[in-house]
């Protein structure tokens, strides 16, 4: 599914000054039907990861490769990534002001279907699909009328784009700290919905600093990622020693 060997990336607008070498040498392999989890301290480039993987602008590859299938992703549009099944969940995600949530959703939905040469669906099956997920969420139907994100409570937004994700039933699925400002019930809402989507057909890559997110999704392999690149990798014992120990030890036998 994903394959990452040596990357290496920056971030910033050249316009604005020199960009900032983050990602050093990154490697990292997530099959098919496999949870991979991502903890690491902050700045090490977890976000920056997710983001150069989804497309977002100023975040630039200048060595190694990413390949989702076979195929070079780097080298795909962020639409034509998000047509090959990549489906990024923000940790911030954005206010868009006077677009109604289920008018997006099904734009996206029924972009996506043309770009793979399938027929639209249908607003019945639409309404009928977004009604019983938003049940399954506990997201009042009433809030996919919105504009997206305006006035959510962080809990919301997140719960949102769960939502979204469970829509476009995507087959690789970044998670960037979507436990980040959710209480426990939130949490475990979540957590149901992205455990909705394994499959044999299915890849994601959890990224978090905490174990607790880990109890509800539970991974088949851990890495830690710090200084840009990959320290260590192991199962999801290796998520409790993080919670136990911190980060310190670990980077330091990898120094």
């Amino acid at each position: 599914m994903l394959k990452i060997d040596n990357l290496s990336a920056t971030i910033g607008d050249p316009d604005e000054g020199t960009p900032k070498q983050i990602l050093q040498g990154l490697s990292l392999a997530v099959p098919t039907g496999e949870v991979h989890a991502i903890m690491g301290p902050n700045g090490a480039g977890k976000s920056t990861l997710s983001y150069l993987l989804a497309g977002r602008e100023h975040y630039v590859a200048t060595g190694g490769e990413a390949l989702l299938d076979g195929e070079d992703l780097l080298a795909l549009e962020p639409e034509e990534r998000a047509v090959k099944g990549l489906f990024l969940s923000f940790q911030y995600p954005v206010e868009i002001p006077g677009v109604p949530v289920m008018t997006f959703v099904r734009a996206a939905m029924n972009a996506q279907r043309k770009a793979r040469g399938e027929a639209e669906i249908s607003a019945p099956d639409f309404l009928k699909k977004a009604r019983r997920i938003a049940a399954q969420l506990k997201i009042d139907v009433e809030m996919l009328k919105r504009p997206i994100n305006v006035g959510f409570s962080g809990g919301e937004k997140k719960r949102l784009e769960i939502f979204q994700m469970l829509m476009l039933e995507p087959r690789l699925i970044l998670l960037d700290e979507t436990d980040s400002g959710l209480d426990i019930d939130a949490l475990k809402i979540v957590a149901e919905g992205v455990n909705a989507l394994r499959g044999p057909d299915r890849a994601m890559l959890v990224i978090t600093h905490y174990q607790r997110l880990l109890d509800y999704i539970r991974p088949d392999q851990v890495h830690v990622l710090a200084g840009g690149r990959i320290i260590k990798s192991g199962g999801p014992d290796l998520a409790l020693r993080l919670e136990q120990e911190g980060y310190d030890g670990i980077v330091a036998e990898a120094a």
